[in-house]
């Protein structure tokens, strides 16, 4: 997430190319040419001994002879000279530089060169920048691009080929477009933080092959997708595909968690890819998912509705008045109602007046315009027409617009028309349809983003007796639990296991069986045959006394014969739980190489195989994210949750979720948990059969999250001057209600203090935004009095190499003169000095005297700005 270096990479002043050359095939003749033809205005710096200029540009015979450090370095020589240029590079003050090839015995000491020299490298194997924007071409691809607003970012550089080439035919502009490579060093992280502040990007398309650090990219990505949409292409979704591209294997579905969870939005394949660049290069922003569909014939419209529906979509429902406008245009036609036929035989002007009804209508959020070939209404008279209509109505800008105009003789031309115009237009009716669903499942998950948790009720914990359980049986040697030993674990965190006893011989589990009465389940005890029922080591149903000795007896017997080195510890014996209108599901932590800990939730009366059958999600989860991961097992039939008699309780399984996800977050030492079956009947959710796998814990517990969780360790109690006590803690997204009764405590003049403006009211959104952080890159430390009320809020956001952070305090008005502000200032100056931050930094006005004065006292350095009426605030840490 570092943005050193950033500027010079994508901004650069000068430009040096090392292994220039005049031969066409070379890619020092490449870049230059390249350099030349986008109209770079800064100074270009050849360097090759060869010749005294190329292509009229005077060189140097060395790096050394260069006239001053460039900002960006190309490097075009042979690979066997990469690690001595880069150092010649680094040792001047080169800032940044990009290798276009290098083999992989290289990369060790080229990472440890730009850390040696701080040169930010793109690659190896990069096929370079292109930023129309900067007039820079500084790539090795030879098709030029248009100045746009969409930002795309590639790990391979045949899929950039393509996607230049194709949008070059399109005529799609970019802000930037940057092959990555090897990403050695710079890595799609640093390029989303530095893209979300780039004032000529509103938009990023990502191609991704695989992820290095999970963490690093979830808190980019979440922080961008606040404010720009992000579209991701993610391919490798089979082992195969996997092994192809050389990368680790992981869980397909966790990328789609992941993704998800970041507020972004994956496309599946090529043909999407193109749409989500048609879609993500001319969109508006989406107000809700209601569609009304215009066409001049009934069989596009059907494909068009066929896909809605088959994606989940809404059609739009017209109301009374409209359907009387509509009639009174139209009287002829079959049907006034969403789809809308204007038939075959419809003119222009039919177009334009159906159009500017439903401009004017409510009823919906888009519009699909469905133009099929027609004599009567020419493709490109028609599209000048409609493009003239949409651009004069008032709501034109603000209603989300899409077209369709079939064939491909006929219609080019009108598709063209409307790119030129930023109307976004697509080949087919379903290519039309699946734009407009990126575009309703990524407003989805921006709100699901913002969406306020609901407090869970009755959530406790045993924490030090989890710990305890599990560090007695990791100094014995344990790793393995069934359902015995986890029974304690799981019953210290609220969940109801069904009673289980053990049996040494057939002798003990007939007594258990008559005392608990029958029926009765075995199950086999021994943590050398980890499927027990590829030896039939279950048995369901038992009835008396003689099924019990014998299902014992088989299941010793065969134990023995298929394992006969196989350590048996005995017999689990539980009474059978009464399934009759249960739906059985299955919970599972489980292990991805990429993104750590996952939840996995799905049906428990099958085979699994979690890539088909679970949905999954990333710890930790709230009761937001629980019901979410709940929804989308129900919705993609990972739980058929219409096979019992009763509804399932998704309140209770969220419940039950967050839950497991606080188990996983406090005890580390869980590397998988196995519940399966888990009985759901009405209010009960009863676990029949669980195993656990432990191991100790090596450095950092919470390091393998791919998400920080909630850091309970910065907990603290404070005492105030007026005697009364208060916890002092991070913020949660639980704390929106909380944060909004604060803000309406605190005066105006308190308010304009801490926001340089009159503030009336702030929005969920706002409140949101304040409440729902990335721990990873800011922190806001609550004070809470023993009421819930909270009087006082810190905040600090570090910048994305923890060189400077900015703070701002508030507390509550009634609430000052009890050293609640020094106590707030104390802890974020803590906090920040813990996180290795060098300098703490904020901005108030002159007349807040009780903060200058505060300030003061802490330590900080002021420095008024008379001519803007501002002080600023800095403090070395």
């Amino acid at each position: 997430m570092s943005q050193r270096g950033l500027d010079a990479l994508l901004r650069p002043k000068s430009i040096a190319v090392i292994g220039a050359s005049e031969k066409p095939e070379r890619a020092g003749s490449v870049i230059i040419k390249n350099l030349l033809s986008s109209g770079f205005t800064g100074p270009i710096l050849p360097v090759t001994p060869n010749k005294n200029a190329v292509m009229g540009i005077l060189t140097y015979p060395t790096i050394d002879k260069l006239p001053f450090s460039p900002d960006l370095a190309v490097i075009c020589t042979n690979a066997d000279r990469n690690l001595t240029c880069l150092k010649q590079l680094g040792k001047m003050g080169c800032k940044a530089a990009i290798i276009l090839s290098s083999p992989p015995s290289q990369f060790v000491k080229l990472k440890a060169l730009t850390q040696r020299y701080n040169i930010r490298l793109l690659g190896p194997n990069s096929l370079g920048i292109l930023a129309p924007w900067q007039q820079l071409n500084a790539s090795f691809s030879p098709i030029p691009i248009l100045k746009g607003k969409l930002a795309f970012i590639s790990q391979s550089a045949a899929v950039s080929n393509i996607i230049l080439d194709w949008a070059q035919q399109r005529k799609i502009g970019f802000s930037y477009f940057i092959a990555l490579g090897n990403s050695l060093d710079i890595d799609i992280d640093d390029l989303l933080d530095f893209l979300a502040r780039d004032n000529k990007t509103s938009a990023i398309l990502l191609y991704i092959e695989h992820i290095q650090q999970a963490r690093r990219f979830l808190s980019a990505a979440r922080s961008a997708s606040r404010n720009k949409p992000i579209l991701v292409v993610k391919s490798g979704r089979t082992q195969q595909a996997q092994y192809l591209l050389g990368e680790v294997q992981s869980f397909d579905a966790a990328y789609d968690a992941a993704i998800q969870r970041a507020g972004l939005l994956r496309v599946q394949d090529t043909h999407e890819m193109f749409s989500a660049v048609e879609t993500l290069s001319h969109m508006s922003p989406l107000k809700g998912d209601r569609l009304s569909i215009i066409s001049n014939g009934n069989g596009p419209a059907a494909m068009a509705l066929d896909e809605l529906f088959r994606r989940k979509g809404k059609l739009a429902k017209l109301n009374t008045n409209t359907q009387q406008k509509i009639q009174a245009i139209f009287p002829n036609l079959h049907s006034n109602q969403n789809p809308i036929n204007i038939g075959d035989d419809a003119t222009i002007e039919c177009y334009i007046k159906i159009l500017n009804i439903m401009l004017d209508s409510q009823d919906h959020d888009a519009i699909l315009l469905i133009h099929s070939p027609s004599t009567i209404a020419p493709s490109l008279f028609t599209a000048e027409r409609i493009i003239q209509t949409i651009q004069s109505h008032p709501r034109g800008k603000w209603l989300t617009i899409l077209t369709n105009w079939c064939g491909e003789y006929s219609s080019q031309d009108a598709r063209k028309r409307f790119s030129e115009t930023s109307i976004p237009t697509y080949r087919t009716p379903e290519g039309a349809i699946t734009a407009y669903m990126h575009m309703v499942e990524y407003r989805r998950n921006q709100k699901q983003l913002t969406e306020t948790p609901a407090l869970p009720i009755g959530l406790t914990a045993n924490t030090t007796k989890a710990h305890a359980l599990i560090e007695k049986a990791l100094k014995k040697g344990v790793t393995q639990l069934d359902t015995h030993e986890v029974e304690p674990i799981l019953r210290a965190y609220g969940l109801k296991i069904l009673p289980t006893w053990i049996a040494h011989n057939s002798d003990q589990a007939i007594a258990i069986a008559e005392k608990i009465g029958y029926p009765v389940a075995l199950k086999l005890r021994s943590a050398d045959i980890p499927h027990k029922s590829d030896i039939q080591g279950v048995m369901l149903y038992l009835r008396n006394a003689k099924e019990v000795a014998d299902a014992s007896q088989g299941i010793f017997d065969r134990a023995a014969q298929h394992f006969p080195n196989a350590i048996i510890q005995g017999l689990l014996v539980q009474s059978m739980a009464n399934k009759a209108g249960s739906l059985e599901l299955k919970i599972a932590i489980e292990q991805d190489p990429i993104f750590g800990p996952l939840i996995l939730l799905g049906d428990g009366d099958i085979e699994w195989q979690p890539e088909t059958h679970a949905a999954v999600a990333l710890p930790p989860l709230n009761m937001t994210l629980a019901r979410y991961l709940v929804i989308q097992a129900i919705k993609n039939q990972k739980i058929k949750s219409t096979n019992s008699s009763h509804q399932l309780n998704i309140d209770g399984l969220c419940q039950l979720l967050v839950r497991v996800s606080n188990l996983l977050i406090d005890c580390p030492q869980i590397v998988r948990l196995n519940i399966h079956p888990l009985l759901a009947f009405e209010e009960e959710f009863t676990l029949l059969d669980v195993t656990m796998e432990l191991c100790p814990i090596v450095g950092d517990p919470k390091a393998r999250l791919a998400i920080r969780p909630y850091p309970n360790e910065l907990e603290e109690i404070i005492s105030l001057k007026n005697g009364i006590k208060c916890l002092l803690r991070p913020i949660l997204p639980e704390d929106e209600h909380l944060l909004k009764d604060f803000i309406t405590q605190v005066t105006k003049e308190d308010l304009y203090y801490r926001y340089f403006s009159e503030i009336s009211e702030f929005t969920h959104d706002d409140l949101a935004n304040m409440t729902q952080i990335d721990y990873d890159r800011e922190m806001a430390f609550i004070a809470i009095k023993k009421n819930s009320e909270i009087i006082g809020v810190v905040r600090v956001v570090e910048d994305p190499d923890n060189q400077q952070a900015e703070f701002a305090v508030l507390v509550r008005s009634d609430m000052k003169g009890n050293t609640l502000g020094y106590q707030l200032m104390d802890k974020i100056i803590r906090y920040s000095r813990s996180r290795g931050t060098q300098r703490l930094t904020a901005i108030t006005m002159p007349e807040n005297k009780k903060m200058l004065q505060l300030a003061q006292k802490l330590g900080f350095n002021l420095d008024p700005q008379f001519e803007d009426s501002i002080v600023n605030l800095d403090l070395a840490l």
